[in-house]
């Protein structure tokens, strides 16, 4: 089996990660338990979740030229990813502050920081995109750089898949790039208006879409098929945060080598199970085999 190339076009941020036993509302401070610091965003988390799901990957970002930047550099690298092409910009990175409560669930503030200066793909840039099998892009840089790499990449006969995270408008150029899209519920409304239990109305903006619904699996849907359900894998949640960034990459990387989409959905769903598990996010990105061990367990 050859392996799949991919792509990723997205952000970079220093995680900062703590942990309680339920997570403060407004104008409450609780007690927390622990507390680390890691790399993520969900374009370096979707880089290194490609790269351990068996993939070679490049990936195109910014950091800033403050202490968290050079850690990023050397944690992405050291993961395996190609990040020849990893910018930086004068100034601070991107800073994600993590809450984790009890249950595994999150609340999550993002600055942008030097991933909001990541504009104007260069020539070198492009270039990485179209060599790639698949495109993989997220919705926390600058939409039109987005744009540009999906264009490119259909240029080229590369695939596009979008993770359209976080919520935001996208233009129609850039969905009539896409070959698939991710989403969420809460992102699925903010595209089509609809209610979230409808996930066809997906197709009438792109030809595949998987729209995630947690523990309660997902939907594909691709026009002129049925829909199918893909149940979640159970397992004991210790953090969600980056279980969609984890589904996503193994996703393209299991449609890059070859696999029919339904099946390559549920490998992604082993991938986000596998994920909840540990504690953080790029730390908590599964390897292949613990994705093939999940993926092949008694359903």
């Amino acid at each position: 089996m050859q392996q799949t190339r991919v792509a990723v076009v997205g952000s970079a941020n220093m995680d900062l990660v703590g942990t309680a036993a339920a997570l403060p509302r407004p104008g409450e401070t609780v007690l927390g338990s622990d507390f680390v610091m890691l790399p993520g965003g969900k374009g370096a988390n979707q880089a290194v979740a490609a790269v351990r799901a068996g993939a070679s990957c490049v990936f195109l970002g910014a950091i800033g030229s403050d202490a968290f930047g050079v850690t990023l550099r050397a944690r992405i690298t050291a993961a395996g990813v190609d990040t020849a092409h990893l910018r930086v910009e004068y100034g601070s990175s991107g800073v994600a502050l993590v809450m984790v409560g009890g249950a595994g669930e999150n609340a999550i503030l993002v600055t942008p920081g030097a991933n909001e200066a990541f504009t104007g793909l260069t020539e070198d840039e492009l270039a990485a995109v179209r060599e790639a099998d698949v495109l993989v892009a997220q919705l926390e840089v600058p939409v039109e750089t987005v744009t540009a790499a999906a264009l490119a990449a259909r240029s080229a006969g590369t695939r596009v898949v979008l993770n359209a995270a976080p919520a935001r408008p996208v233009p129609a150029e850039l969905l009539a790039a896409v070959d698939l899209l991710v989403v969420n519920e809460t992102e699925a409304h903010a595209l089509t208006g609809r209610a979230a239990d409808e996930p066809a109305a997906l197709l009438d903006l792109v030809p595949r879409a998987v729209l995630t619904l947690g523990g309660h699996g997902a939907w594909y849907v691709e026009r002129d098929r049925p829909a199918v359900h893909v149940p979640a894998v159970k397992v004991d949640v210790v953090d969600t945060t980056a279980a969609g960034d984890a589904f996503t990459a193994a996703l393209a990387v299991a449609w890059g080598e070859g696999r029919e989409l339904v099946e390559a959905v549920h490998w992604a769903a082993a991938a986000g199970a596998a994920c909840v598990r540990k504690l953080g996010a790029s730390v908590a990105l599964p390897r292949r085999v613990e994705i093939d061990e999940l993926f092949s367990r008694p359903a």
